[in-house]
């Protein structure tokens, strides 16, 4: 076996499949000590996709995923089309884009901005400030195409997609026949599955061929279709990507031969095809592995076992992950309508179960886009049939690519989370050049940019978004994440010098502001916002001391003090941190009584921008708080008041996130509905939202992260941690007065089964995966079933917890007390009680 073979077969994810997929592989990063309940999440509601009739379109074709393989399903008669993607299928090849050159012109921009000469900075910055490439495209494998021998016309058509089982259905018939297929991306084995057969024996006559937008040849090979392709050159960098596709068709009865145009299957009883993909593609600065050997293993992984073997291991590896967590808000009788008319209806129907699917087919997506091994979900996901997709498909730093992974942790995916972790370890490799050679500071940062090369430097020049500052302190927060969920030492200090350089960049770029006497980071941006109109061509957004990156670097230092306090590590460091966190700008609230989103008070009630950036504080974060800094969560409200609701699918998925953690369910679910809206590629506008007829959300065009922020938010609303305490039902909708959860994670490994009635919790079970305190808000009386005490503790008392813990942070500046609005909020109360790791404490109204 040659070496580049062997080097393949070491890779995580080939070497995950080299046998039977066992659960305890597929569970090696959640505690042993779950709860039954756990493991038996799964709904009895249907999870379905089902359609009527066969795609048209892409964003009507059904998505299927193992983390590294990707399918889109389209599901037609007369042809039927299978589009793949890889994971490592990117054009160019290894380099960054950081051009040591605008060294002195940052300086520049940083002085002009500190004298407040803003359109004198903007205007440099603009002449400026560009990088040598605006990053790499993720490219499409091509389309696989069946074309059974049969008129179009066809009866009782339905297609479906379980996500119960992630399986893709088709099922027609004609001329009495019945045909279905059925597809997966097996997680049980490196390959594609599908396989097509009839009610009658010898009645399959099928047509196989591959089409490819990308630099490609095909050919048959041993009765197998072979396809080589290679990644194309993009803004000056050599595509160095090649690839190698097989699609081994497997009979049962019937002829197979060899065509010019691909492979004819005449008479067959039922036909299974295996579909590798793999490339040369080893790490972000490594393309030397051998392609065409990496596809021959998976292939003959696949096929070393039966179809039933592989589906019934897939469907059980699947499962393992997906029934972690069940949701039920209520019944579904509009389930007999296909899935885009229930989409055109939801707002009429008020179809509660749409809602759940919704939430469920968020967790779908993670499972089949990210997995232990594979490349992070990027703006699509895995799923992308361009060769020039929108923004590319790489991973933008400022929102999406985080807002991704927002559902890792509190919908019991942690493991999912793991690529987001193997992109930061390469970052904060590659990011070390941007850091000394554009800043002359230490440590390692990112800006708002990167894809599979893992480039660190400006993409898109320096207006609105390619000069922020923030991309490193952002994906940072995920290890506190993993972290307070988990309470993980290993995976603490594993991460834990990923934290302290990027924390080392910013202690060595923090200015001082002449104006005021705060720390500031510059240049940067409000991410994509800008501050200054003044007519048509004059706009300024380039800053210093913006509130995002003001919260941004709060949170990383804190972070790193308190793994340093963890771990017992660099105790110097983390006091000059602490130093340095108590200079940063506190937020103030403007003239509006709005949370300002910069040093100045621009903030206007007319900007309905999709970026909430300076309202990082209250979401994600948990800085901003009603109990503890009411002021700031009140000035909260009225900026979201001023941006309005409807906008951008991601920025509805935050939005839906932030009046959660508003406590404001019924404006949350109006958010839902707006999202939850059926939307064409024709009919689509800009920073409208939407939803496609296949359930992807609609930027527009498609992004994966709407999706993961629309999960994220449905958890948000029936269960918060973030602000010590596991709050439960904080926005729950008068849509749903009734439901039941189960499997939601909370801070400090707490594992949330519940039942809602009339709008308050009635029954509720705390699995405790790490032991320690355990601190409920609750809006309704809740009894003890176990001989446990259960004690009301005050507003403001300590929490125990030190996966719990809040930040203190610095008083406001409040410049109109008078604008500051009265927070209003339900009444709750705290109760707590110590709890023993794996033990399960169940309660009652």
């Amino acid at each position: 076996m040659s070496n580049r073979l062997l080097s393949a077969l070491r890779h995580p994810v080939l070497a995950r499949w080299l046998g039977l997929v066992s659960l305890s592989l597929l569970t090696a990063c959640q505690p042993t000590d779950t709860a039954p309940a756990e493991s038996e999440a799964a709904s009895a509601q249907p999870l379905r996709l089902w359609y009527d009739q066969p795609a048209e379109v892409w964003t009507e074709a059904l998505p299927l995923g193992n983390g590294r393989l990707g399918a889109m399903v389209f599901g037609g008669v007369d042809r039927e089309v299978l589009q793949l993607n890889e994971d490592t299928v990117w054009a160019g090849g290894p380099q960054n884009n950081v051009k040591p050159s605008l060294r002195p012109h940052l300086e520049k921009i940083s002085e002009l901005v500190l004298a407040n000469r803003h359109e004198e900075a903007q205007a440099y910055a603009d002449e400026h400030i560009k990088s040598h490439h605006d990053g790499m495209p993720y490219q499409t494998v091509g389309n696989l195409v069946v074309d059974p021998q049969h008129p179009a016309q066809a009866d009782d058509y339905r297609r479906t997609l379980d996500i119960g089982q992630a399986l893709a259905q088709v099922r027609y018939q004609v001329d009495g026949v019945i045909y279905q297929r059925e597809t997966f991306a097996a997680l049980s084995a490196p390959v594609i599955v599908t396989r097509l057969s009839a009610s009658e024996a010898g009645q399959l006559d099928l047509d196989l061929g591959f089409n490819s937008p990308m630099d490609h040849s095909v050919s048959v090979d041993k009765q197998r279709l072979r396809v080589e392709g290679q990644g194309a050159d993009h803004e000056g960098v050599e595509g160095q990507v090649r690839f190698t596709a097989l699609i081994n068709p497997v009979l049962e009865g019937g002829t197979l031969e060899s065509t010019d145009k691909g492979l004819r299957i005449r008479g067959a009883d039922s036909v299974t095809l295996y579909t590798a993909i793999a490339s040369n593609f080893v790490r972000y600065d490594d393309v030397s592995a051998d392609p065409a050997a990496r596809a021959q293993q998976q292939l003959a992984d696949g096929l070393r076992r039966s179809y039933e073997e592989i589906r019934s291991a897939h469907i059980a590896a699947y499962r393992d992950q997906f029934d972690r967590v069940s949701l039920d808000l209520g019944p579904a009788p509009a389930e007999d309508q296909p899935t885009d008319q229930r989409l055109a209806n939801f707002r009429e129907q008020n179809d509660s179960h749409l809602a759940a699917l919704y939430f469920q087919f968020g967790r779908y997506l993670l499972i089949s886009s990210s997995q232990p091994g594979t490349q992070p979900a990027n703006l699509q996901g895995i799923w992308n049939d361009q060769l020039t997709p929108p923004w590319d498909s790489k991973y933008t730093l400022n929102i999406n690519a985080e807002m991704n992974y927002w559902p890792a942790e509190s919908t019991n995916l942690s493991e999912l989370h793991e690529p987001l972790f193997g992109m930061l370890k390469d970052l904060s490799v590659t990011g070390q050049e941007s850091a000394r050679e554009l800043y002359d500071a230490e440590g390692w940062m990112v800006h708002h940019n990167t894809d599979i090369w893992r480039i660190t430097g400006q993409v898109d020049g320096a207006y609105m978004w390619g000069q922020w500052l923030g991309g490193a302190a952002w994906l940072s927060q995920h290890i506190g994440y993993r972290y307070h969920h988990t309470g993980d030492r290993d995976f603490l200090a594993e991460h834990y010098p990923i934290l302290r350089d990027a924390a080392r960049f910013y202690a060595s770029r923090l200015t001082e502001d002449p104006d005021t006497g705060w720390w500031v980071l510059v240049p940067s941006n409000s991410p994509e916002n800008d501050y200054l109109h003044r007519d048509d061509d004059v706009q300024a957004a380039v800053d210093a001391g913006v509130t995002m990156d003001n919260q941004l670097v709060f949170d990383l230092f804190s972070l790193v003090m308190e793994a340093s306090e963890v771990l017992g590590r660099d105790p110097e460091f983390a006091a000059e941190l602490e130093t340095l966190r108590d200079q940063l700008p506190p937020m103030q609230i403007g003239q509006h009584g709005q949370l300002q989103e910069w040093l100045q008070d621009w903030d206007s009630p007319e900007d309905k921008h999709r970026h909430i950036s300076h309202l990082y504080g209250l979401h994600p974060s948990n800085q901003i708080s009603p109990y503890r800094t009411p002021e700031l969560f009140s000035a909260v409200r009225t900026s979201m008041e001023m941006r309005g609701d409807e906008s951008t699918g991601w920025s509805m998925g935050w939005k839906v996130g932030i009046w959660a953690r508003l406590q404001d369910g019924n404006r949350a679910y109006k958010l839902l509905t707006d999202q939850i809206k059926l939307v064409t590629e024709d009919d689509a506008q800009f920073e409208a939202g939407g939803t496609y007829a296949n359930m992807f959300a609609a930027h527009p065009p498609y992004q994966i992260d709407g999706n993961f922020g629309l999960t994220a938010g449905i958890a948000e609303m029936l269960v918060q941690s973030h602000d010590g305490a596991v709050h439960l039902l904080p926005a729950l909708p008068d849509a749903w007065p009734d439901g039941e959860v189960k499997g939601l994670v909370t801070r400090g490994g707490f594992v949330i089964d519940m039942v809602w009635r009339e709008g308050e919790a009635s029954e509720l079970s705390v699995h405790s995966r790490l032991g320690g305190p355990l601190r409920l808000r609750v809006h309704s009386d809740l009894e003890p079933v176990n001989s446990v005490t259960l004690r009301d503790v005050a507003e403001g008392e300590h929490n125990g917890n030190p996966l719990m813990q809040t930040p203190t942070i610095k008083a406001p500046i409040i410049h109109r007390p008078d604008k500051v609005a009265p927070v209003r909020l339900e009444p709750s109360q705290l109760l707590q009680l110590d709890t023993e790791k794996g033990e399960t404490y169940r309660f009652r109204r």
